[in-house]
């Protein structure tokens, strides 16, 4: 059984790859891998957790003793492990349609008009370049998550081609996890790892932004002399240039959403409660200002702009996507998969930049926030006077830093190995093989490059 799980994850995920030739849509795999996974582990649940490979159930049994036997353990699996999952996995899925609805409030009021009216060049390096550095710098202060949405709903905007649309948008995947890497408020891992107090805000940021930069300018650079042309903007369809809002309401709803998806990292600061919940907050006051706004217009004006029928505009299945394919990969984190990879890579490898090098290349195929857990479960924080092998693990350690990085930017890979290429994926239907032939040895390229200036500044400053 605890083979079988691996099997059908490996199925699941090649339909997915698989996609378009098999005409079935991705979030049906990941749904089918999320419940098969776990129910194969129900079954086999007694052999695999009496072989000793998982480190959750060694926890909860050194914590209730009185818990090791049968019973207890399919307790265990279907109450104490799905739960624990659930929550975590809900965070993401609450935080992702928060944010996709607050960027379809801005959409339907227009605001975004307001930024492509300003973007007046169509050459399409020029336009690449732009979007990038805004997409790093954005998702530092936002997270790579939501500022994928906000770029990839501007990119809609901008340009008619798909294929155009497409790599651009996971150009734009490329810059928001480089991006993501530096900031400790940028990426699930990293925020991980703040948290932990495995890294502190003015290292992170200061020794990692110059090997993430290099991450999304070598690509750029590699681009650029071979992307010719330019872009064609949208044609308008009948009434989509009928305007629903004013200027006046277009920079205020703009301004508006801008501010509440800034607002989640203060939250997140302030309250040290889960930044979905600031997302949510931010979701809440634009509902309410909104409702008030329009609540003496035509029924045809308020249908289009309030939030029930913005809500009718989401990408649900990109969130049940998300849903199926973390539920997959927790049951193998549950089982004890990822602590058999861990281990192997600390006794077979025993060097931080090689086993942090994998760490990223697994997180393309992997969800990274299992992985980075399994990391810091694997090594604890050494103490300051450290030294030898050990003193890479103390608190801003090179372990810990070059993970962040590894991490977060390995991800860029595959389309489905980010949750920032995971939505640019929903919201454009990006085809996981095109993606594979046109950027995956390109996003390849700049980890290995971002990964060679992390080591030869890790040379100097140590």
């Amino acid at each position: 059984m605890f083979v079988l799980m691996v099997v059908v994850f490996v199925l699941g995920y090649t339909a997915i790859a698989l996609e378009h030739p098999l005409k079935i849509d991705k979030a049906a795999s990941a749904l089918l891998i999320g419940v098969l996974t776990w129910t194969i582990y129900v079954f086999g649940g007694v052999d695999i957790l009496t072989s000793g490979v998982s480190t959750a159930w060694n926890k909860f049994v050194a914590l209730n003793p009185d818990q090791d036997n049968v019973e207890g353990m399919l307790h265990f699996i279907t109450h104490h492990e799905v739960l624990h999952h659930l929550s975590e996995i809900s965070t993401i899925l609450f935080f992702l349609l928060g944010a996709m609805t607050i960027v379809e409030i801005v959409d339907q009021h227009q605001g975004f008009k307001i930024i492509t009216d300003k973007i007046k060049t169509t050459n399409k390096v020029k336009l690449l370049w732009v979007l990038s550095v805004l997409t790093f710098f954005m998702s530092a202060a936002l997270d790579n998550l939501t500022t994928t949405i906000v770029i990839v709903a501007l990119i809609r905007k901008l340009m008619d081609d798909q294929k155009d649309r497409w790599f651009f948008a996971s150009m734009v995947v490329l810059a928001a996890n480089a991006g993501g890497a530096w900031s400790p408020i940028g990426d699930v891992t990293t925020i991980m790892l703040w948290i932990g107090g495995q890294v502190t805000t003015i290292n992170i940021i200061t020794r990692v932004i110059i090997p993430s930069l290099f991450t999304m300018i070598v690509p750029l650079i590699i681009v650029t002399t071979y992307l010719k042309g330019n872009i064609t903007r949208p044609k308008m369809v009948e009434g989509e240039d009928k305007e629903y809002t004013t200027h006046k309401e277009r920079v205020f709803i703009l301004c508006l959403g801008v501010a509440s998806l800034l607002f989640v990292p203060v939250f997140k600061t302030t309250t040290h409660l889960p930044p979905y919940l600031g997302m949510l907050f931010g979701l809440g006051v634009m509902w309410v200002v909104t409702e008030i706004m329009h609540r003496n217009k035509e029924h045809e004006f308020k249908s289009r702009l309030n939030v029930t029928g913005v809500l009718k505009k989401v990408d649900v299945p990109t969130v049940l996507f998300f849903l199926g394919i973390l539920s997959a990969v927790a049951s193998l984190q549950s089982a004890g998969h990822l602590d058999i990879l861990a281990s192997w890579l600390d006794k077979n490898v025993h060097d931080i930049y090689v086993i942090n090098l994998i760490i990223g290349v697994l997180s393309s195929i992997v969800d990274n926030v299992p992985l980075v857990a399994a990391a810091m479960g694997m090594y604890p924080i050494e103490s300051p006077d450290a030294v030898g092998y050990a003193a890479n693990f103390v608190q801003d350690g090179l372990f810990w830093e070059f993970l962040a990085y590894c991490a977060g930017t390995g991800g860029s890979m595959l389309i489905i190995g980010s949750a920032a290429g995971v939505a640019a994926m929903g919201m454009e239907k990006i085809d996981f093989i095109w993606y594979m032939k046109k950027i995956t040895l390109l996003a390849f390229v700049g980890y290995l490059a971002g990964a060679g200036v992390y080591y030869l500044q890790a040379m100097i400053l140590h």
